[in-house]
């Protein structure tokens, strides 16, 4: 396995691997191909592929704001699960914060995902009981 940048071209079997791996998105709105590119170039991403066999087998789109870390969108393909993949993943997120100089990780995880929680808390991430509040333009933001 080899984790690597994320690529424009990617896009298709990122979108592939979100469904396969049973994870939520949305594609006309910030999860659509033009909203990631235009994060993948800018200066506060960290989007990172697993390959395996020439396959995208899981990905994480990380992003800062200067202060502050944030672990977004990480999936693992359901047939490569329980194999440190997503470890790996977070790992490198962290260690590309840290030469920005950020400390903190953090990441939202929903309520009805107990496998995330299960992984998070496994990486020494501590729960906070948190109200989430938001204002969207859109409902597909």
């Amino acid at each position: 396995m080899q984790i690597r940048d994320m690529r424009p071209d990617d896009y298709d079997a990122l979108v592939a691997l979100w469904t396969d791996a049973g994870l939520s998105f949305r594609p006309n709105g910030r999860d659509g191909r033009g909203r990631v590119l235009r994060e993948l170039a800018g200066p506060c991403s960290i989007f990172l592929v697993a390959v395996a066999e020439g396959r995208m087998v899981a990905a994480v789109l990380g992003t800062h704001d200067g202060r502050k870390g944030w672990i977004n969108r990480l999936a693992v393909h359901p047939a490569h699960r329980r194999q440190g993949i997503a470890r790996a993943l977070v790992d490198e997120v962290e260690r590309r914060l840290d030469v920005l100089g950020i400390e903190i990780v953090t990441c939202l995880v929903e309520g009805w995902n107990a496998d995330s929680m299960r992984l998070f808390d496994s990486l020494g991430f501590v729960a906070h009981d948190v109200t989430y509040f938001s204002r969207r333009k859109d409902p597909e933001v």
